[in-house]
């Protein structure tokens, strides 16, 4: 869904809680600056909607954003 690898490790691997951990923080990070800049979504009769239905904006700002892994490699 947003181009992500699954990978298969132990539990508590710090390289891969890592990169977890920053999606999270990325994803957080975009819906926080859509919902102080009052970028909303409407239904047709101009009702303000819930966050969760920005999400298909927030995604695609995801995965056009430059992402770096720990590594440096770009996503």
């Amino acid at each position: 869904m947003l181009g992500t690898k699954l990978t298969f490790s132990t539990a508590y691997h710090p390289q891969n809680d890592v990169l977890a951990e920053r999606m999270i923080q990325t994803m957080e990070d975009i819906i926080r600056r859509f919902c102080a800049y009052g970028i909303e979504s409407k239904d047709h009769v101009g009702y303000a909607l819930g966050w969760f239905t920005l999400l298909p904006e927030v995604q695609l700002a995801y995965k056009t954003s430059q992402n770096l892994y720990a590594n440096g490699e770009e996503n």
